[in-house]
């Protein structure tokens, strides 16, 4: 069961994508022109993505993944094309008819299915893989942590997760976006101290068969996040 926390936070991100940040979305992940800082979210978020790809072999054909606060479904469709069956789960409802409308024919008998909702339910079922770009940067250490715990319990072999990194640049670049035209709509990021979050949740009692494997740090201007895998 989720804590009070946990919900809080859950419903104040899914209240922000739904009712202020779809159509910024929209032109983020289009090939349209954006504004120097989006640009670089746009160019650091691509780097991202390929970084989790790589971690994953070229045939998954057999692998059902779960993609947790999928977005546009973009790292889905590309997991899908793999060979694997995707479930993209996203709190926004408003997003996931977006991502819906957009979905290419899938290659290599792979598939996607879309839909919204809460990324730890356990209804969800269980998976060979866990994906999450972007999504976990949202809640604090402790509520991270939880959530990393309880995906790994219907996890088979590996996840692949994003944290943000609790660095002075992130730091100076948060305060500046507060600056900025609406800042205050948007659910803040939670930097980490990414280290002590991944050798508190390795230490816990349920994560006892998990092991990391050497993260990677992606930075492009406002972009800062860091990609982390564990396997059993």
């Amino acid at each position: 069961m989720h804590d009070a926390a946990y919900i809080k936070r859950r419903d104040e991100i899914r209240t922000y994508f739904d009712r202020t940040a779809l159509e910024a979305w929209k032109r983020l992940t289009s090939t349209e022109k954006v504004s120097g800082v989006r640009a670089t979210v746009r160019a650091g978020r691509e780097a991202m993505r390929q970084s989790i790809l790589d971690r994953f072999s070229a045939d998954l054909t057999g692998w059902r993944i779960l993609d947790a606060g999928c977005g546009g479904g973009v790292l889905a469709i590309e997991l899908a094309h793999r060979g694997a069956d995707v479930l993209g789960v996203d709190l926004s409802p408003q997003m996931i008819d977006h991502a819906i409308e957009g979905l290419p024919p899938i290659r290599n008998g792979g598939s996607v299915t879309l839909r919204a909702g809460d990324m730890l339910a356990p209804e969800l079922g269980d998976f060979d893989a866990i994906v999450s770009m972007d999504a976990l940067i949202h809640y604090d250490a402790k509520a991270a942590e939880n959530a990393i715990a309880g995906l790994a319990q219907r996890t088979r072999r590996k996840m692949v997760f994003t944290l943000a990194p609790r660095t002075k640049p992130l730091a100076v670049m948060h305060v500046a976006g507060k600056l900025f035209p609406r800042g205050d709509r948007s659910p803040a990021i939670q930097p980490v101290a990414i280290e002590r979050l991944i050798t508190a949740t390795l230490s816990r009692p349920d994560m006892a068969d998990w092991q990391a494997r050497s993260p990677r740090r992606i930075s492009r201007g406002f972009y800062i996040s860091e990609a982390q895998e564990l396997v059993r």
